[in-house]
């Protein structure tokens, strides 16, 4: 005999109503964010604007000293500069962030974690114009020496090749002012990620015999990995964009030269525009307006690179 068919349908789950407050709070997220795109689309519309007239101007119109034959190659060093900058910053910072990170997070006794966190947040609250003070005062003239011995020594790689700037404002020591800079926000980010690793799969790596740093290597540092990526990413904004600190240790200069230890470093496009928008006017705004079009899509390019590196990363994270 066969079944009989069954006529049962199923019956959904009565939903409950929704309250005032609920709705209140889910409005205010939808306009929050659509408020945060229509800045970015205000702005971006600006800059596009308002870059215009000096892209497509006569140079011999632009009121801006040393420019030279066209836009393009007067942006041109200074993006390099910027990208420069920021990538050797990122390169001496993101070890140092994420020892102290694991220090704090797995190491320290907890007082003293304590204590290293607050100076850490602390630390990402000093004003960057100190920051320069301190990089051109006392940073520049401290490392001139050090530099000195770096090319004679290392001088075969293009990267330590002289002459050395008798200064020590080079752009190694911008880069060194920006690593300090960059270091607590990656540093508390990534303590902050690194704290939340399941304690199971800690106490799993433990049991099997491997010791601490074993255990890091296999439980805290694959978790961590795309949380480590966004401090990076985010500490990488923060020099890109950077002003006084780097126009107060460099010297504008229109060239692209890889050395590191010499006096004629390109400048960055942020200093560039606070170094030359007193003097500039008419054509010469649009222009360093136009260089600020160049940075916000250099900026927008890198954050669109990390996002798509956390994605592919997140399935390996521990973190699903």
């Amino acid at each position: 005999m066969t079944a009989p068919a069954s006529t049962a349908t199923k019956v959904r789950a009565p939903r409950a109503p929704r309250r005032p407050a609920d709705r209140i709070f889910s409005g205010s997220t939808v306009v929050a964010g659509g408020l945060i795109l229509a800045i970015l689309a205000a702005v971006a519309i600006f800059l596009v604007v308002q870059s215009i007239p000096a892209v497509v101007a006569d140079p011999a119109d632009i009121s801006l000293s040393g420019f030279p034959d066209s836009f393009w190659q007067y942006v041109g060093p200074l993006a390099f500069g910027t990208v420069y900058a920021a990538a050797l910053a990122l390169v001496m910072a993101l070890p140092v962030a994420i020892g102290i990170a694991l220090f704090i997070s797995h190491y320290a006794p907890r007082r003293l974690a304590a204590g290293l966190g607050y100076v850490i947040d602390l630390l990402a609250a000093v004003p960057s114009v100190v920051f320069g003070l301190w990089g051109s005062i006392v940073l520049a003239p401290a490392v001139q020496p050090v530099y000195a011995w770096m090319a004679d020594h290392l001088g075969w790689f293009p990267l330590f090749a002289g002459p050395v700037s008798g200064t020590g404002r080079t752009l190694l020591t911008a880069s060194i002012v920006l690593a300090v800079m960059i270091l607590p926000i990656i540093t508390a980010l990534s303590r902050e990620v690194f704290l939340q690793t399941p304690t199971l799969h800690e106490e799993a790596a433990l049991a099997l015999g491997a010791t601490r740093w074993e255990m890091i290597q296999v439980a805290v540092l694959p978790f961590g990995r795309p949380g480590i990526i966004s401090a990076s990413m985010l500490g990488l904004g923060r020099a890109l964009g950077e002003t006084m600190a780097v126009a107060l240790v460099l010297s504008p200069a229109l060239v692209i030269n890889p050395a590191i230890l010499t006096s004629t470093n390109s400048s960055t496009i942020a200093a560039n525009i606070a170094l030359r928008f007193p003097e500039a006017h008419d054509i010469g705004i649009n222009t360093l307006i136009a260089t600020g079009l160049v940075l916000f899509v250099i900026t927008l390019v890198v954050n669109s690179i990390a996002r798509v590196v956390i994605n592919r990363r997140k399935a390996f994270s521990g973190a699903n």
